[in-house]
C-alpha cells in the first residue's frame, strides 16, 4: 500500500489486510515522501482493537530499490501521488484507492477525529473487498 507519507492511509490499509488477510496474504505499506504517523490515525485504529503506534514509515523508493516483488500495489492517495509511485518489477496489478487524506483534515480534534474515522472504515471495507476476490 502506497501513500504520499506512510503516515495514515497506506498504515491502516497495511494493518487491515494483516487483520482480515491472515496467512493468505503479507502486507507492507510505504510512501513517497515518509514523515511521521499521524496521531489522529493511531488513534482511529487503536478504536477497533489494531495498535499502529510502534510502526515506521518506508519509502516506496527504497522498497523499489532494493529490488522488491510485489504481486499487487494499491495506491491510497490522490492519482496526482499515485502516478509517481515507482512501478515495481514483476507487478502483476496495480489499483488506485484514492481516500482523503487525514493530515489535510481541519477544525478541532474530534471533527478531525470524525474524519479518520470515516476514512478508517472506508479503508476497512475496501481491504475486507479485496480479500473476499483475490
Amino acid at each position: 500500500f502506497l501513500c504520499v507519507h506512510n503516515s495514515a492511509r497506506s498504515q491502516m490499509a497495511e494493518a487491515f489486510l494483516k487483520k482480515h488477510g491472515g496467512e493468505r496474504f503479507s502486507a507492507e505499506s510505504a510512501g513517497l515522501e515518509p514523515g511521521s504517523l499521524n496521531p489522529h490515525a493511531v488513534r482511529a485504529m487503536a478504536e477497533v482493537g489494531v495498535d499502529i503506534s510502534g510502526n515506521a514509515t518506508k519509502s516506496a523508493f527504497d522498497l523499489f530499490k532494493a529490488g522488491r516483488v510485489f504481486q499487487v500495489v494499491v495506491a491510497v492517495c490522490s492519482k496526482e501521488a499515485a502516478d509517481r509511485c515507482p512501478i515495481f518489477p514483476g507487478l502483476a496489478e496495480r489499483l488506485h484507492w484514492p481516500f482523503p487524506d487525514p493530515a489535510s483534515f481541519a477544525g478541532d480534534d474530534e471533527s478531525i477525529m470524525a474524519h479518520v474515522r470515516e476514512v478508517r472504515d472506508t479503508i476497512e471495507a475496501a481491504v475486507v473487498e479485496f480479500v473476499s476476490t483475490h
